[in-house]
């Protein structure tokens, strides 16, 4: 018998992109560069057209289930946990060093509620991301299952 070949197709650029991982970056650029001045005032329109945007972009990528495409997205999904991990531990040490150790002239990271909860949404959306992600892979390998 012949083979039969199978075109290899590569993923889209757009799939492959990390959309959630891109607005934590620039809700976070965007708070240390303009915190006291302009994002200070338009926090909240800032905050929603980086959050939607990213989490319809990111909902996308549920129902492809090739490999690229899952494993980047778990990589993007820890990238994600790091960050916002780091810039929580830096605004902590920051404020912890002016509350309790009285040190006041230093350069610290702060968030501001609006900024912790813009975070913490995109958190959110990476993880029921990732949980529908593994209902996906779940599904198309239960295709496989001879006993089903």
């Amino acid at each position: 018998m012949d083979k039969v070949s199978v075109p290899i197709r590569k993923a889209s650029t757009f799939l492959l992109f990390p959309w959630g991982l891109f607005s934590i970056i620039i809700i976070l650029v965007l708070n240390v560069a303009l915190s006291d001045s302009w994002f200070g005032k338009n926090w909240s329109w800032i905050a929603l057209v980086l959050i939607i945007p990213a989490a319809i972009l990111e909902n996308f990528k549920i129902g492809y289930t090739t490999m690229q495409i899952m494993f980047l997205k778990v990589i993007y999904s820890l990238f994600s946990f790091l960050v916002v991990g780091m810039a929580f531990g830096a605004a902590l040490a920051g404020w912890q060093l002016e509350r309790f150790q009285k040190i006041t002239n230093i350069e610290r990271i702060k968030l501001p509620w609006y900024v912790l909860l813009a975070l913490l949404i995109m958190l959110f959306i990476d993880i029921a991301q990732l949980f529908s992600m593994l209902k996906a892979v779940k599904r198309s390998f239960m295709q496989f299952d001879p006993d089903n």
